[in-house]
């Protein structure tokens, strides 16, 4: 009997020894996806910021400016791009609305940014676009993959429509969260004019004849939790100028924008317990189970061990035969 539930444990524990390595290493890969219907927004503010007046032309300090970030997963047209791409799409539908003090609009970006569900890598389809222009993104956006490596990443900026490195700075802890640290510069360079312009009757076009240009730089900043590969905080300090052209008159450049853009606070908090609640999801499939289940699969190999050896103990001694009576003599 002893031996019979020996080859039962030993059994499960072959089981779960091979189930660990693959939960890991097999299952979470192919597990782990952002989902296609997700919705997040984000708000985020410039304190003492520069901005340009557009009625006087000059530049005025003021005391915030806020940004609106919002992604809205489309379900409708990922499932579309599945079909011909052959794997789990997203597409995101995103707007960056910035605003003034006064609440007035100063611009808006929208984008739809598609990409791998699972790797988080662009995919290229048709609506891939920035400000309704056409672009083939390369590296991230937004997000970075599922477990996070300490090393630089290809990020895209959609003011420029390039990629450049966005670079590991360290590992940091952040309200309680060890998070990885990135940094990316962008360089001056000279972009196009949003579609929609705070002015009622101004468009690109208009401006492209007055000779002014535009131009932007910035310097961003990402605190990335590496298990989700979720940003848990994030700062940019952002400028743009409008350069030459009759529309500044003698003036070479004016700026357009200026501030250290920063998450508001209610917003950090909320995104800090959303994405310590993921983590532990993941860390389930990546860590808690497969080790577990390796633990679990020793535990039951070693006693299924000691039950075999139990069942080949020696028995007592077996029983001598017992002597022939002699016959009695008369």
């Amino acid at each position: 009997m002893r031996r019979k539930v020996s080859l039962i444990l030993l059994a499960f524990a072959v089981f779960f020894a091979a189930l660990s390595p693959l939960l890991r290493w097999y299952a979470f890969p192919r597990v782990a996806k952002v989902p296609a219907d997700q919705y997040q927004d984000m708000v985020l503010e410039a304190k003492d910021a520069t901005l340009l007046d557009y009625g006087t032309m000059t530049a005025k300090k003021v005391p915030k400016v806020t940004i609106v970030q919002t992604l809205k997963g489309n379900v409708e047209a990922s499932e579309k791009i599945e079909k011909s791409a052959g794997r789990d799409v997203v597409v995101w539908d995103s707007l960056s609305y910035v605003q003034g003090p006064d609440g007035e609009m100063v611009s808006k970006l929208p984008e739809r940014y598609i990409f791998d569900a699972h790797t988080q890598e662009p995919v290229h389809a048709t609506g891939e676009s920035v400000d309704g222009e056409p672009v083939t993104r390369e590296g991230i956006e937004f997000k970075w993959p599922f477990m996070t490596e300490k090393r630089d990443y290809e990020y895209f900026d959609a003011q420029t429509r390039t990629s450049a490195p966005i670079h590991y700075e360290g590992t940091r802890n952040f309200r309680g969260v060890n998070v990885y640290y990135f940094e990316q510069t962008i360089p001056w360079t000279k972009v196009a004019f949003p579609n929609v312009l705070p002015v009622e009757g101004v468009t690109p076009e208009s401006l492209a004849e007055t000779g002014t240009t535009r131009w932007y730089t910035t310097v961003r900043k990402f605190w990335v939790e590496p298990v989700t590969g979720a940003p848990v905080y994030g700062e940019e300090i952002h400028q743009e100028e409008l350069r030459g052209g009759t529309l500044l008159g003698d003036r070479d450049k004016v700026t357009a924008f200026s501030g250290h853009v920063k998450m508001r606070e209610d917003y950090i908090q909320y995104t800090v317990d959303l994405v310590k609640s993921n983590r532990t999801l993941v860390l389930l499939m990546t860590t808690y189970l497969p080790w577990g289940f390796l633990i679990l699969g020793a535990g039951l190999l070693s006693l299924s061990l000691y039950l075999e050896a139990r069942s080949r103990r020696p028995g007592d001694p077996a029983p001598t035969d017992a002597a022939e009576p002699e016959p009695v003599s008369a």
